[in-house]
């Protein structure tokens, strides 16, 4: 399986090419996920996403931004308000394997917003507590993602997003509307389908097919890739699938590219054995 194009990078070729490398830029890859709340496994095909990006070798920053509930946004925000919980996300990190980190990190993206009511600082707040993170894979609802990553300002540039979907009638539904949404408010027209259905299951045509035909149809939507993921099949195996890792090898290609400045080679591990959550220096 090959790796994105700058998902790793060759020996240098001489003195001059490592010195040109050490003061390039480097680019974290940011892969929108657009939550579904009426998808009964959608925690397995997270972490199969994760999984699929670790096999292609990224170091991996999972990031669950969704709304929360009404019944405890309260509870929320009044948390955030503690002294210990600050905003730190590096103290929220926690280390899943040697290249996959995840951080919990509901109701705290309106912290960084601007008059705008952008929330793309958050962004950069992430690369700064998990600096070598290659691909953050951002877990949220459509509207929180349209504020998150708006129309490509600045020098971040428009991702593809990953709309989640299964058989029922109102997942479908929620997926429909979560494409209505980034379509109107950042003019997003092109997502990418994972489906969570059985092995062999006849919908799931059904759903790939009526998905596209009301995007294109109501408001000029375009599905580019699509897999489908039976979660009772690899709810235990950590090891993804093959279709899922090209399915996300593409979504690497089309994911949001934020460049950045190379601050120069990695530290020794000082905090963590995790070199994602080590700092540049």
């Amino acid at each position: 399986m090959a790796f994105p194009s700058d998902g790793r990078r060759a020996q240098p070729g001489d003195q001059a090419d490592g010195l040109r490398r050490l003061f390039s830029t480097r680019t974290v890859r940011f892969i929108p996920v657009v939550s579904n709340p009426f998808v009964a496994h959608e925690g397995v095909l997270i972490r199969q996403i994760c999984a699929a990006l670790d096999q292609l070798g990224l170091y991996t920053l999972v990031v669950d931004v969704c709304d929360p509930r009404p019944g405890v946004r309260d509870t929320l925000r009044q948390k955030a308000d503690l002294p210990d919980q600050g905003l730190d996300l590096s103290d929220r990190l926690q280390v899943l394997t040697d290249r996959t980190a995840s951080l919990t990190a509901r109701g705290l993206p309106a912290r960084w917003s601007d008059a705008s009511g952008s929330t793309q600082a958050f962004l950069q707040a992430l690369i700064d507590a998990a600096p070598l993170s290659q691909a953050v894979v951002v877990h949220g609802s459509a509207s929180e993602l349209a504020r998150m990553f708006g129309r490509g300002e600045l020098q971040l540039s428009r991702p593809r997003p990953i709309v989640i979907c299964d058989e029922q009638p109102d997942s479908m539904t929620h997926a429909y509307a979560a494409l209505k949404v980034l379509s109107q408010r950042v003019d997003w027209l092109s997502h990418d389908l994972l489906v969570s259905a059985a092995t062999g299951s006849a919908g799931i045509r059904l759903v790939k097919d009526r998905l596209a035909q009301c995007a294109a149809l109501f408001f000029g939507g375009v599905r580019h890739d699509s897999v489908d993921i039976d979660p009772r099949t690899v709810a235990l195996p950590a090891m993804a699938p093959a279709s899922l890792m090209a399915f996300m090898e593409a979504s690497m290609g089309a994911a949001a590219a934020f460049v950045l400045p190379e601050m120069g080679r990695r530290g020794p591990a000082l905090v963590t054995s995790s070199p994602l959550l080590q700092p540049m220096v």
